[in-house]
């Protein structure tokens, strides 16, 4: 199957648009990879503030009574 000029002409056109320096496409990427960097940046600093998670966990386990007669 060869191709006709037409088909090299669209082929040329999605490359600049996906690939090329001042498409829409190539920023949209670069803004969505700058989001995701900041994103996993932010969620380290959380990590990191809560260094311990098990100094806030709550006791839930149930407390003993004497009285029911149970072991």
């Amino acid at each position: 199957m060869a191709l006709g000029p037409w088909q090299i002409l669209l082929v040329i056109v999605l490359f600049l648009l996906l690939f090329g320096g001042r498409g829409k496409i190539s920023s949209i990427m670069g803004d969505l990879a700058k989001g995701i960097t900041s994103f996993r940046r932010g969620l380290k600093e959380d990590i990191d503030e809560n260094d311990d998670p098990a100094d806030e966990a709550i006791d839930v386990t149930p407390k003993k009574d004497d009285k029911s007669g149970k072991k």
